[in-house]
């Protein structure tokens, strides 16, 4: 099949904004507890009025400080309640947000600010206060910065009481065409770009995703979210309007280094996340059993599971295999889910593949993983699996309103109403993008019969050796990352007569593994990085991506990276993708042992 299309099950009215949401909740479902707010350990509740009413309060302090219908207002922080709270204030103000990655550099910060025209910045603490400063010369105009801790917001809500009158005059002015924000692409393949996306695109986007089969078993009243990806990604405020809209109750916190402790607390229905913390829930209980000398009971639930789940695909498990199933429940699969909060059903992933095997090995588990696949230009979901329409392995069917077509060269392209405009004051790169309302995503994959989506490949990774022979580097790569010990990878051959790969290890694991090898605890990667035991374990890893392809395509040779890729280092993005032009500029010498016989 070269193309499938799945009808609009909405369609906003014109004048509709993001804004109207906020306010139609505060007017139909006021006392409904819409957020749990943090505060030191302490989550506290915040009804759907509460929230109108501070949204109302600082859209009028921004109306009073000068904001105009228009204007960019940029919001360097990371995720919490105070970033969303902004956003919808900008909105109900009549301006366009512009997010930054909490972790920007400065070249980076300058970047957004002067391509966007921002004409105020949030902040959230003093470094990026003092990382907007030592760029502000080098700005045409330098913007007003404000602080958005909880005390500052206040204050500025407080100043705007007289303009508080505005407020709905202002949202008034705002319809579907009008701009909502430009988000900056993760910049994988070179200077990031503004993505130009209107309120029409993402109310059509969220109402349609919403009205998907199932969707209201992740997203309605009696339900809850933990939102922990960087809002500044276009997935994760997807899901902040979704959650608004439904009334789905939605947490926040940057806390991923402690995300464990987080989802305990907070005890969320619905993950929403980036394959890597699956990889990490996967792989830190599986070796956890190990250390615990239950390594054997792991091995046979992790195969129960999955042999569980593959069942459930192809219609029902035996008897046999469900008293498995129950036994393992009992010993290892509520063990794993507890450790995601104990009431986590669903879970959506998305940025980057999850696999076949991690996405039945969860099913089975208990916790369901909805794969969806979209980008920046098209308001990220584009296809997700559904819980009443899933098929394990793929990216899902197009949600409502969107049309998938596979080009001959097999590149997937995009048509749906939530297309972005375009790219900020950039007209040449728009053109190469958008043909004929057609998103070009630059993305490989197949549809099947049924209109389900398998991306194979992006078209500029696609490695051509010497031989001629095309190799996709994302099965691999994808395949190595779910081993424990491996962090990041990089499949490299283009040009070179055989395939090869750099590995990076995973910290949290290879202390665990020392201890298990007989290591000296305080060795570094660095210094192990050519012994022969773990050498012997990541070569296992490589054996069992190499069966996923051809012999032309497998993997003959692996180089370990004394150190992880790290965003600050240039190698990742802030939601891990590894920068590929990056590292291959960056370590050309790592690259180049792995062929001493070449020129």
């Amino acid at each position: 099949m070269d193309e499938y299309t799945t009808p609009a099950r909405f369609v906003p009215a014109a004048a509709a904004n993001l804004t109207d949401d906020v306010f139609d909740n505060a007017q139909n479902r006021p006392t409904h507890v819409a957020f749990s707010r943090k505060f030191g350990s302490i989550w506290a509740p915040v009804t759907s009025l509460e929230f109108a009413d501070e949204v109302s309060a600082l859209a009028a302090g921004l109306i009073d400080s000068g904001i105009g219908v228009g204007d960019r207002i940029a919001l360097m922080s990371g995720t919490s309640y105070e970033w969303m709270l902004c956003d919808y204030a900008i909105w109900s103000a009549g301006a366009v947000t512009v997010p930054i990655y909490e972790t920007s550099s400065d070249e980076q910060v300058e970047w957004y600010l002067s391509d966007s025209g921002a004409k105020s910045v949030f902040v959230q603490t003093a470094e990026h206060e003092a990382s907007v400063a030592r760029v502000a010369d080098r700005l045409t105009e330098a913007p007003k910065v404000w602080r958005m801790d909880p005390a500052n917001l206040k204050t500025m809500s407080a100043t705007g009481a007289t303009a508080r009158g505005q407020v709905a005059d202002r949202r008034s002015l705002v319809t579907g065409e009008s701009l909502a924000t430009i988000v900056y692409t993760s910049g994988t393949t070179g200077r990031p770009k503004g993505c130009a996306i209107t309120h029409g695109s993402l109310v059509a986007q969220a109402a349609n995703v919403l009205l998907g089969d199932g969707v209201p078993l992740l997203f309605n009243e009696t339900k809850s979210a933990l939102l922990f990806l960087p809002l500044a990604h276009i997935l994760a405020r997807d899901i902040q309007i979704c959650a608004v809209r439904s009334g789905a109750r939605l947490g926040h916190t940057a806390n991923i280094h402690n995300l464990a402790a987080e989802l305990q607390l907070f005890r969320p229905a619905v993950v929403l996340s980036v394959p890597r913390v699956f990889e990490k829930i996967y792989n830190t209980a599986k070796h956890q059993a190990a250390a615990a000398g239950h390594a054997r009971i792991f091995k046979a639930a992790e195969d129960t599971a999955i042999a569980y789940s593959r069942a459930l695909t192809a219609g029902s498990p035996g008897l046999l295999l469900r008293a498995r199933h129950a036994l393992f429940d009992r010993l290892v699969y509520r063990k794993l889910r507890d450790a995601m909060g104990g009431r986590t059903e669903f879970a959506v992933s998305g940025g980057a593949p999850l696999g076949e095997t991690l996405g039945h090995f969860f099913r089975g588990v208990g916790v369901n993983i909805l794969e969806g696949y979209g980008m920046t230009e098209t308001c990220a979901g584009s296809t997700l699996n559904l819980p009443t329409l899933q098929r394990i392995g793929t990216v899902g069917k197009p949600i409502p309103g969107c049309t998938i077509r596979i080009q001959p060269d097999g590149e997937i392209l995009i048509k749906a109403p939530y297309v972005f405009r375009g790219y900020w004051q950039n007209e040449q790169a728009t053109a190469e993008i958008l043909s004929d309302n057609w998103c070009h995503t630059g993305d490989i994959g197949v549809l099947d019969d049924d209109g389900f989506l398998k991306i194979t490949g992006r078209k500029k990774d696609l490695i051509v050796t010497a031989a001629g022979k095309n190799v996709a580097p994302a099965v691999l790569e994808d395949r190595l990352r779910a081993h424990w010990l491996i962090s990041q990878c990089l499949v490299v051959g283009d040009g070179k007569p055989y395939i090869a790969v750099l590995i990076t290890i995973d910290t949290d694991t290879f202390a665990l593994w020392k201890k298990e090898h007989g290591k000296p605890m305080d060795a570094t990667v660095q210094q192990l990085r050519d012994d022969p035991d773990l050498n012997l374990a990541l070569q296992a890893a490589v054996d069992d991506a190499n069966s996923a392809v051809s012999h032309a395509e497998a993997i003959k040779r692996f180089r370990v990276l004394p150190t992880d890729f790290t965003e600050a280092g240039g190698e990742l993005t802030p939601t891990l993708k590894v920068r590929r032009d990056a590292v291959m500029t960056k370590l050309a010498s790592e690259v180049a042992l792995l062929y001493p016989e070449s020129p």
